[in-house]
Order: C-alpha cells, then structure tokens, then sequence
C-alpha cells in the first residue's frame, strides 16, 4: 500500500494569504503579488498534478486579487470623476 502525498504548492497559498492583503494591509501591492503569483501556482500545480495540490487556494487567490484591483481602481476613478466635477463648477463661478 503506498499512499501517494501530495504537497500544497507555496505559491498557492502565497496567492491567497496577499489575496487577503490586498483587501486589508497591502491595497494595490498585495493585488498585484496575489495575481502574479496566483498565476504561477495554477501553471506549476498543472505541470505536476501527481505532486502539486492548491489550485483552490490559487484561484481564490486570483479572484481576491482581481477584485481588490478592480474596485480600487473605480473608487479612484469616482474619485477623480466626483472632484474633477466640483472643480469644474468651482471655475465655471
């Protein structure tokens, strides 16, 4: 009986915990890391599936990741949109 173990691939989990980052501490950078790391976990856990497991935790990652960039740049373009306006009718008086 040999039981096969298969190991959680490190970049998985690095994806996930600036997943969270991104949401908490590490607005833009923790994004950015949980993209690109996310990534490359779902390739090196698809070149070694008998070896690798996390492509969960890699696409959780990548979902975090994603969101958190994408709504902060809308909050940025709101931003920019609200007081860009203001400004404008500031000049218009």
């Amino acid at each position: 009986m040999n039981a096969s173990f298969r190991q959680t691939s490190t970049l998985a989990i690095v994806s996930l915990i600036f997943g969270f980052l991104g949401w908490t501490l590490l607005p833009a950078i923790g994004g950015i890391v949980a993209i690109i790391t996310g990534h490359l976990a779902r390739g090196e856990i698809r070149r070694e599936p008998e070896r690798l497991q996390g492509d969960g935790m890699a696409v959780a990652g990548l979902v975090l990741g994603y969101a958190s960039l994408i709504l902060g740049l809308l909050a940025v373009m709101i931003f920019v949109v609200f007081f860009g306006g203001l400004m404008w009718l500031g000049l218009q008086h």
